[in-house]
Parts: structure tokens; sequence; C-alpha cells
């Protein structure tokens, strides 16, 4: 039996189209409707057959949805959720794919009283945007964090569960405040870093007549891939989780200091005691099935 019958996705960039697809391959019974603020992403994703119906408003994509997925940037919830809120069915499950889960809790707890609100954030995702970007597999092997507010109905929640389940997620559960911790570690102080130094670079481009971009080496190149994520869900996501980014930001300030400290007074011991940790590291990564050890991160391009 599915979880869901009727789903409706509501913004499809990156995440909602490759949402889509996946449903379409993993539940092809599922009657799935989107809906876009951008009239020419909804025109694309008509042509591409991403589903059964394309709504001009958000609204009108909810109407009889047992499970509603906001695929919008965090700063955007508000309104959106504002527009759908006459619109639900009885007993529907709103969730997202936000990366920051306490300020969505809040804005959709408060914005649908009585709705089985229960956010969700899909570790997954590329630095493309756009219902082009999207492809089936995204989800697959990755994992799929589920945030359930105090009280939350079990049933639902096992519901949401499983359908990431049938797109080949792997689920696990958090407290919402505990999941913006842990992922300003994991992918927002990895993005703010990697902001800075292409900037940086770019500021140095003339300085160093070009040269920054014609030698960039792997691991400059790796982060102007970071750096070309959409920048208006990352605005979004810094402001929305700008407690736990300062705080581990400014613990990063301290350690980047202990590191120049290294290097001034030629300690190379505690500069090899720390590469050695890292590169244990990234073993732990690859052993957990989160990326390969194929040369160049099995990239064919």
């Amino acid at each position: 039996m599915l979880p869901f019958a009727r789903v409706t996705i509501i913004g499809m960039g990156l995440i909602g189209s490759s949402l889509a697809r996946a449903v379409r391959t993993a539940m092809p019974t599922v009657r799935l409707s989107v809906s876009d603020a951008d009239p020419q992403v909804r025109a694309r994703v008509a042509e591409l057959d991403l589903a059964d119906d394309v709504a001009d408003h958000a609204g009108a994509a909810v109407v009889d949805a047992d499970l509603v997925i906001l695929c919008v940037p965090v700063g955007a919830m508000a309104a959106v959720a504002a527009e759908i809120a006459g619109e639900l069915a009885p007993d529907c499950v709103v969730s997202d794919v936000g990366s920051v889960k306490e300020s969505v809790a809040k804005v959709l707890g408060d914005a649908l009283p009585g709705v089985h609100v229960i956010p969700a954030h899909p570790v997954a995702g590329t630095e493309k945007s756009g219902p082009d970007a999207g492809f089936a597999n995204l989800f697959r092997d990755r994992w799929c964090i589920i945030t359930p507010p105090p009280r939350a109905d079990e049933v639902m929640v096992e519901r949401l569960a499983e359908f990431w389940r049938r797109l080949g997620a792997r689920v696990d559960r958090m407290d919402a405040a505990h999941h913006d911790r842990v992922l300003a570690v994991t992918s927002h102080l990895p993005h703010l870093i990697a902001y800075s130094i292409v900037g940086t670079a770019s500021d140095l481009e003339a300085v160093t007549r070009s040269e920054v971009i014609k030698y960039s080496a792997g691991g400059f190149r790796d982060f102007t891939r970071i750096a070309a994520s959409d920048p208006v869900m990352w605005r979004d996501v810094f402001l929305n989780n700008r407690e736990a980014v300062l705080e581990l930001l400014g613990r990063f300030t301290e350690d980047l200091v202990a590191l120049q400290r290294a290097i001034r007074w030629s300690d190379g011991d505690t500069l090899e005691a720390l590469f050695t940790r890292t590169r244990a590291i990234r073993r732990s990564i690859i052993d957990e099935g989160q990326d390969t050890d194929k040369t160049d991160f099995g990239r064919n391009d």
C-alpha cells in the first residue's frame, strides 16, 4: 500500500523536480500535482511531463492532496504556507525539504494550526538548479532527516518516513535544533567558507592577471562547485540558522588561528597530526557510502 496516493510539490527547482521524477519512477500510480511561482518554470515542467497537473498557484495545487512538500527557499515558507492554508484537505501532511528545520517548524506550525506539519530534510543536492537539473536517483542511499514537532502523530510520521524510503533514501529522526547544529558543521559552514574563498579569489583575479582561474587546481575547483549553489536558497539558510552558523564560525576561526600559528612557528607535528586526523574522516565518509573513492571523486567531467 502506498504511503500517500495524492502528492503535491510546491517549487520545481533541483530538489522539487528530482522529487517529481523520483515519485514518477518509484510510485508511478501516485497522482502528482506541482506548482512554481515562476511561469517559465511551470511551462518547462509541463514540457518535461514531470507531473499529472501543473497549477498556476500553490493553493490550487494542494486541493485533495494527502502529502504536500514545500521545495521553496526557507525565506519563502511563510508566504507559501499562507497561500495553501485554506485549501488543505483534512489529515493532509505538510512537509518540506529545507536545510534549516527549527525556523521552518515554527513558521509552518504558526501558519498551519491543526495541520500535520512534519518538517524533513533530504541531505542531497548538487550546485545546479532549475527543473532540468533534477534526476530521479538524487535521494538514493542519501539520508533524509525527519524532525517531527512534539506530539506529532506517529502514524503520519511513519507514513512520511516510508515515502522517503520508497524513493531510496535512508531515514533518520532528529530534534530540529540538533539538526540545525549538525548541518551547520556538515553543510552550512563549508558553503560559507567556499563562498568566502571564491570571493577572495575573484578579488585577486585582476592582480594575478587571470592566473587564479587559469591554473585552478582540484581544491579550488571544488570550492567553486560548492560556491555555484543557488544564492537565494543559501542566503535564506544563513539568515535562518544564524545562531548555529555563528557559533561554529567562531570555533572555526579559533582553529584557523591555531593553524596560522603552527605554520608561522614551523610546527610540523601539529600540522601532520591534524592532516592525519582529517584524512581518516574522509575514509569514514566513503565507508559510510556518502561518497566514492574513485579518482577525482568519481566525476566524469
